[in-house]
């Protein structure tokens, strides 16, 4: 009776470890569920969840049969369980149990410990992030601090419980290899954890940082330039976040020492990630300190205004060809690679394809000419082209080293390369004439007429600041089947010439039909 009361009591006890562990598991799960760490969907954890309750349960039952299989053993050899489990727990050191208590007894104390931590990070963390949400509102979302105080809450709790866990296998004694493994697990979860959450500090900073800017920036202040360079608030975000990415990859690789040597390619990333970044904000700074240099004189005259829309962007293109190619031979020594034999064949490639590619040297060259030899400027209207191909027109919107770009009257934006300009008409070198064509019938008056046309002229000059001289009769043009067509010269300032012909039209229409006289259809051209 004794030794099936002994049977039942060791089997009981294997059932209630393995029951505990169940719980255990199952409790985890659920925490898994509810905060997702590992970022593991729902099936995935009941999925895991199954494994190791099933694997528990199988573990259970052959420690179950071994015990009944173990002891039926003993009992058919005539052995006595009562003394032979007895002989068994005596010949366990007195010290072990004693260390075994003390063990369980500081591990459960490691657990209040840190149950009572949780509680009052989580009330502090709590007062911080309501004292966060009343400083500044209009900067910063309330609902983002929230979610960064609790993801550093999480992150906080986990960390808590691996030490636990570690104090744990300190405490009972279990091999040291076991506590080396979970240190440098504990290691990298924090650097992992800390990380992140400097990210995301990271990016609230400088969206809080961008919003106060914005908000007090005037004309009155430093501050008005920022309004020139917000656009680099998305590459400096890109750049700290790729920045904070690689020193936890580096920080995480020191802590496994198979691999501890590959750190050294993390300090170059980051100096390449810092000089990258750099280099654009010393291009922007550098192209904004000439613009300001170049138009801060305030009484320029239109050539002068002109000269210098079409010198900045050649500038800025010649900067940033100087600071790409400075960066990228930074780069080269960065990662212990000699520029110069790579150089070298740069310089015999490049004399190979400029042989071969004539057009683009030749783009290049007309540009020089076109530049220096002030053939037009950024502005100036001008047609170009070749006789036997389509004649371009419109408005010059900038003049590069390769191409130019011209707007034309309907919108549609006209890139030509340089070498391809062909005959240049500018009609905005000093003044140029408004030429419109008048139809008028057979039996009109043309004294009358010629008085009507140069008393809207006079009219034009007086109200309009564009318009250089009043309106000139030029003649009569040609000799139609029913009228005669008269050309008129009015005299305006450069690239006024469309809209000073438009108003010219309708006011010779509404005057002439005012005075009783009648207008056929009519053609009107302008010229040079």
């Amino acid at each position: 009776m004794i030794n099936l009361l002994i049977i039942l009591a060791e089997v009981s006890l294997v059932i209630i470890i393995s029951l505990s562990l169940i719980l255990l598991v199952d409790r985890s799960s659920k925490l898994l569920m509810k905060y997702s760490v590992f970022k593991l969907t729902d099936r995935q954890i009941k999925n895991l969840r199954r494994n190791i309750t099933g694997l528990l349960l199988l573990v259970g039952a052959v420690l179950c049969i071994l015990i009944v299989g173990v002891n039926g053993f003993l009992i058919y050899q005539g052995q006595d369980l009562q003394k032979y489990t007895l002989n068994l727990i005596g010949q366990i050191p007195a010290g072990f149990w004693v260390t075994l208590g003390i063990g369980i007894a500081q591990s459960i104390g490691a657990v209040i410990v840190a149950a009572i931590a949780l509680k009052i990070l989580k009330y502090t963390l709590k007062v911080v992030s309501n004292r966060a949400k009343n400083i500044e509102r209009s900067t910063a979302d309330d609902d983002i601090i929230e979610a960064f105080f609790h993801s550093l809450y999480q992150r906080i709790k986990w960390g808590i419980w691996l030490w636990v866990i570690i104090s744990c296998v300190l405490f009972l004694q279990f091999p040291a290899i076991i506590s080396e493994y979970l240190s440098i697990a504990l290691r990298i979860y924090l650097i992992t954890a800390v990380g992140l959450l400097i990210l995301k500090a990271v990016a609230s900073i400088v969206d809080i940082f961008d919003a106060l800017t914005t908000k007090y920036s005037s004309s009155d202040n430093w501050l008005k330039f920022y309004d020139r360079l917000q656009h680099l608030i998305p590459f400096l975000k890109r750049c700290l976040e790729f920045l904070i990415y690689v020193c936890i990859a580096t920080l995480v690789v020191q802590q496994v020492q198979l691999i501890a040597n590959l750190s050294d390619f993390g300090l170059r990333i980051i100096k390449i990630i810092a000089m990258i970044f750099l280099s654009q904000v010393i291009f922007e700074v550098i192209y904004l300190i000439a613009e300001e240099i170049v138009f801060k004189e305030q009484n320029l005259t239109d050539i002068q205004r002109s000269r210098r829309l079409t010198l900045i962007p050649l500038f800025r293109s010649l900067l940033q060809y100087l600071i790409y190619f400075t960066v990228g031979v930074s780069i080269l020594y960065t990662l212990d690679i000699n520029p110069t034999p790579i150089l070298a064949g740069a310089g015999i490639v490049g004399i190979a394809i400029g042989l071969g590619a004539q057009a683009l040297i030749n783009d290049i060259v007309s540009g020089f000419f076109i530049l220096f030899e002030n053939y037009y400027l950024v502005g100036d209207y001008i047609e170009a082209g070749k006789a036997e191909e389509k004649v371009v027109e419109g408005v010059v919107e900038a003049i590069e080293l390769r191409t130019t770009r011209i707007r034309h009257p309907n919108g549609q934006l006209q890139i030509i390369r340089n070498g391809e300009m062909g005959s240049i008409t500018n009609y905005s070198k000093e003044y140029i004439f408004a030429v419109v064509e008048v139809a008028v019938p057979y039996n009109s008056n043309l004294v009358d007429v010629y008085q009507i046309i140069e008393s809207v002229g006079q009219q034009l000059n007086a109200n309009y600041p564009d318009v250089l001289e009043a309106t000139q009769i030029d003649g009569v043009e040609s000799l139609g089947e029913s009228n005669l067509l008269l050309r008129t010269l009015t005299k305006v300032k450069p690239g006024k010439h469309l809209q000073i012909q438009r108003i010219l039209r309708k006011n010779f229409m509404d005057t002439l039909l005012r005075e009783g006289i009648l207008l056929p259809a009519s053609r009107e051209s302008s010229e040079d």
